[in-house]
């Protein structure tokens, strides 16, 4: 019920492009290699391509929240996410 609530309210107002939903297709994909990996633990290349994907997900919500903070803040709480670290 919570995918479908952050899925309708991110495809109402934003565009295919917008930052949001592309952090969104990026945790609907991580979620899947997490639990991939969960059964599969040798399987390195779903690692790396996990932590590549972790890492433009990163890239992504630091410069969302450079921009947009009141989105940024939205965005984690929809998707569960945790906020990130400051260097």
């Amino acid at each position: 019920m919570v995918k479908k609530k952050v899925i309708s309210v991110i495809s109402e107002d934003e565009n295919q492009g917008s930052i949001e939903l592309q952090v969104f297709h990026f945790t609907k994909k991580i979620r899947r290699l997490t639990s991939h990996l969960e059964f599969h633990r040798k399987d390195y290349l779903s690692q790396r391509g996990l932590r590549k994907i972790l890492g433009k997900r990163q890239r992504m919500l630091s410069y969302l929240s450079k921009k947009k903070r009141i989105s940024y803040k939205e965005l984690l709480n929809q998707l569960d996410i945790r906020e990130s670290k400051t260097r």
